[in-house]
């Protein structure tokens, strides 16, 4: 019983696949031919200085906490074999 059931799903699986992808081919090539939205306004109005900024000024900081508990790692390891 459970493998007339496990066949006839199979054959449902490989029909949803076709299915989709059929779809999902046909929906692409009609977005293919779209011209799609401006967004130049919206892009020219923003200015990502001030974010640039904060961003690398946080990696700065995480890289130099880094950096001092890699010294302070050594520096006990040099105790302990001393």
């Amino acid at each position: 019983m459970f493998g007339l059931i496990k066949a006839r799903f199979k054959g449902a699986k490989r029909l949803a696949v076709v299915t989709a992808v059929g779809g999902s081919a046909a929906v692409a090539s009609s977005f293919a031919n779209a011209t799609g939205v401006d967004l130049t306004p919206l892009t020219t109005a923003v200015d990502f200085s001030t974010v640039t900024t904060a961003v690398l000024a946080i990696a700065g900081s995480i890289a130099a906490v880094y950096v001092v508990v890699s010294a302070a790692k050594i520096v006990i390891a040099r105790i302990k074999a001393a």
